[in-house]
């Protein structure tokens, strides 16, 4: 065997077995569906902070795992060490909201989908999973949860402050109270707002006795 025979069956063999034309189409696909993907997710959003790079990895994944599964459904013995690859890949980036890794799985899946030639499916899949997401979204939320830190001197305060969450609130949740002897107590409350209204804060701070009162959006968790 020569040098041209191993070019040729090494290399050759590969490049005339690639279909520009499909890794063209792919790629095309996964670009749009990406961008679908892009958009679902800025309008869907209801964190505290919008990620713009965030969503801008999303249509890039689409399309990074298109390529691959492009590249490993032509070479089995390829696909192999691609597994083994990415097995010992350790992403250290945490997934705060859950819906973030949805979206992450949805742009992965969606590639895969693309790379192996199914675009009818990607494109159903996506246009189905898309107006589902919407639709959920769309719903207006009549009570956005808050958590509320009202720091009091004294019992007396606490007790005032307590009557005037229950004429306010018809529902509120005691998370935690701390009682110090330089601070003296803290409560954390979790309630309940609609529309935003936010003048209880000022009543709560006039009543004598409140020193601090601290309003804050609350995501579901919280640690004391």
């Amino acid at each position: 065997m020569t040098f041209n025979d191993i070019f040729k069956s090494s290399f050759l063999e590969k490049v005339s077995g690639f279909s520009f034309i499909d890794a063209v189409i792919a790629l095309g696909a996964a670009f749009l569906v990406g961008m679908f993907i892009y958009l679902i997710y800025k309008k869907t959003f209801s964190g505290v902070m919008y990620s713009r790079p965030f969503n801008i990895s999303l249509l890039l994944l689409t399309m990074l795992t298109t390529v691959v599964i492009l590249t490993v459904t032509s070479n089995v013995v390829l696909s192999l060490g691609m597994v083994g690859a990415l097995s010992i890949v350790r992403f250290r980036t945490p997934i705060k909201d859950p819906m973030d890794l949805v979206f992450l799985f949805w742009a992965i899946g969606t590639g895969i989908i693309l790379g192996a030639g199914f675009i009818p499916v990607a494109v159903l899949g996506s246009v189905i999973i898309g107006l589902t997401l919407v639709a959920f979204v769309s719903k207006n939320v009549v009570d956005m949860p808050y958590i509320v830190i009202i720091n009091c001197t004294d019992e007396s305060a606490e007790s005032e402050t307590i009557g005037l969450m229950k004429k306010k609130f018809s529902k509120y949740r005691v998370k935690s109270k701390t009682v110090t002897a330089s601070k003296g107590i803290e409560l954390v409350l979790e309630i309940r707002l609609k529309g935003g209204e936010t003048q209880f804060v000022n009543e709560l701070t006039a009543i004598p006795g409140v020193t601090n009162t601290s309003l804050v959006s609350f995501s579901g968790e919280y640690a004391s």
